[in-house]
């Protein structure tokens, strides 16, 4: 064999060889907790199912217990199972297990700003920041109930021009829920006929589809490798992009109108803030974080909201006798004649139950946004190192034996004692819980119960097939719950 020939072999063996030296080098760091064997770069993805990580991480607790670590590629995730250890790590070890993990949810660039994917001291000043002016624009506060009731009455009207007929509820769903985060942000709603609205809409939907897939965990474990080959993970930038346009559309017709005297929304007071700080090197009040921080709410404010409605109302579908209870406690406590308000709640602990148990049976981030360790920590005798991904596996408390009956079953006296009265569950996590808790939980739960119990008031459901052939099973997608697309009927009642 000719030296030409030679060559290229060794150059294979050197990098193969350097290859598994990394490799035996970062497994040997810290002790971390059990988990299938991985391969060198590969780790565990050819053990994993990646359209269904959630089934192949039930397994593998099955295996190696509730805490455990899987390797995306060459990237190690600890995986926490079950309330206790959710808890153990997210609450009792809130500081060390308070940072943001790796997440597709943006682009490399833009991953850097912003609430949701940042850390330290950019993510405590901005969610602080963003944390005040929701709750200074009322939520938590009289102020955004009324909101939220008016854009309920927009959503009747919009449900009775259909005037009994079937229809797909995803978009007027999603445009009834967007219009609330957009009053405080934007400082105003969107017509259901915005044309321009009705496009990023559909583009988010469409985005929250690619999130949930196979191609994004694929990004996960082999970023760089991914950013070369073709597929639908490329189509999810694009949808961002022209969010991000129309946020920094709004955000210059903002410049243009600003009064620092006067805010009207986030917008303005973000505004506001970047002027008091311009003399500050090292402020984070700056137009990255600004366009960001927006895309951030306006995402998060319109999609897990009303996905988790579109899914209710077909749970309601499939047992037409639990929206017919609903109704009663309707008629009974709020009548006809005026809006459901948050106060009318306590009298209505099964309304309440429903709609708690949608949340908990629709399970629509079953793994959870990722967390990470801030530092090197030991948790369960295991040594898990500084910047490691955690899994909290929200699904797995959701559907804990321990603390629900039935937990594969929708079941809304998961929630009721035996009086009849509500009863609060602590394994009840789809906000998921510690200092990086859901953002916006508060305005979820108040739009969450208003806009079903306003629905609800006013139509009663039906369906174009009966009851029994609701298929109530998610879409098969790799890290999220979806409902399956339907058709129905808003009946006047």
């Amino acid at each position: 064999m000719d030296l030409v020939g030679v060559a290229p072999l060794l150059l294979v063996s050197c990098i193969a060889f350097l290859l598994i030296l990394i490799w035996r080098r970062q497994l040997s760091k810290g002790n971390l907790p059990p988990g299938p064997p991985p391969l060198p770069v590969l780790g565990n993805v050819l053990q994993l199912d990646l359209r269904n990580l959630v089934r192949s991480f039930w397994r593998v607790r099955d295996q190696y217990g509730p805490v455990f670590t899987i390797y995306l590629g060459s990237r190690p995730v600890v995986v926490l199972c079950g309330y206790e250890a959710i808890k153990e790590a997210l609450i009792d070890n809130a500081e060390v297990f308070g940072g943001r993990g790796s997440t597709m949810a943006l682009d490399e660039k833009r991953r850097k700003f912003g609430i949701i994917t940042t850390n330290g001291e950019r993510w405590r000043q901005l969610r602080r920041f963003s944390l005040t002016t929701l709750r200074n624009f009322g939520m938590g506060k009289r102020s955004i109930e009324e909101r939220i009731q008016e854009e309920a009455q927009f959503l009747v009207e919009a449900v009775r021009k259909t005037e009994g007929c079937p229809f797909d509820p995803t978009f007027y769903l999603s445009h009834a829920v967007s219009n609330v985060i957009c009053s405080v942000v934007f400082g105003k709603r969107f017509d259901y006929d915005d044309k321009e609205f009705v496009t990023l809409l559909v583009l988010i939907n469409k985005s929250i589809q690619i999130a949930f897939s196979f191609w994004s965990q694929l990004r996960l474990a082999f970023p760089s490798l991914m950013k070369i080959i073709p597929g639908p993970h490329h189509q999810r930038n694009e949808y961002l992009d022209e969010l991000v346009r129309f946020v920094n559309r709004r955000i210059q017709m903002h410049r243009e109108s600003h009064d620092p005297n006067c805010p009207q929304d986030l917008i303005d007071c973000f505004l506001t803030k970047m002027e008091q700080e311009r003399q500050n090197p090292a402020s984070e009040f700056h137009d990255d974080n600004l366009v960001v921080t927006v895309v951030n709410l306006f995402f998060a404010g319109t999609e897990t909201v009303s996905t988790t409605l579109r899914y209710g109302l077909l749970l309601l579908l499939r047992y037409p006798e639990i929206e017919a209870k609903i109704q009663q406690e309707i008629d009974q406590v709020v009548g006809r004649n005026r809006s459901p308000c948050m106060e009318d709640r306590s009298r209505m602990p099964y309304t309440d139950a429903v709609v708690h148990e949608i949340q908990r049976f629709v399970d629509l981030i079953p793994l959870g946004v990722p967390h990470s360790v801030i530092r090197d920590t030991v948790f369960r005798g295991y040594t898990i190192p500084k910047g490691t991904s955690i899994f909290p596996m929200l699904t797995s408390a959701l559907n804990d034996p321990q603390h629900f009956e039935t937990p594969r079953k929708f079941n809304p006296g998961h929630f009721l004692d035996e009086n009849g009265a509500f009863k609060k569950n602590e394994a009840f996590l789809p906000f998921s819980t510690g200092k990086r808790v859901c953002l916006g939980e508060g305005l979820a739960r108040m739009e969450l119960f208003l806009f079903m119990a306003t629905l609800l008031q006013n139509f009663s459901l039906r369906t174009l097939k009966s009851p029994e052939e609701i298929n109530i099973l998610p879409q098969a997608l790799s890290s999220g719950n979806l409902p399956r697309p339907y058709q129905l009927c808003m009946v006047p009642r």
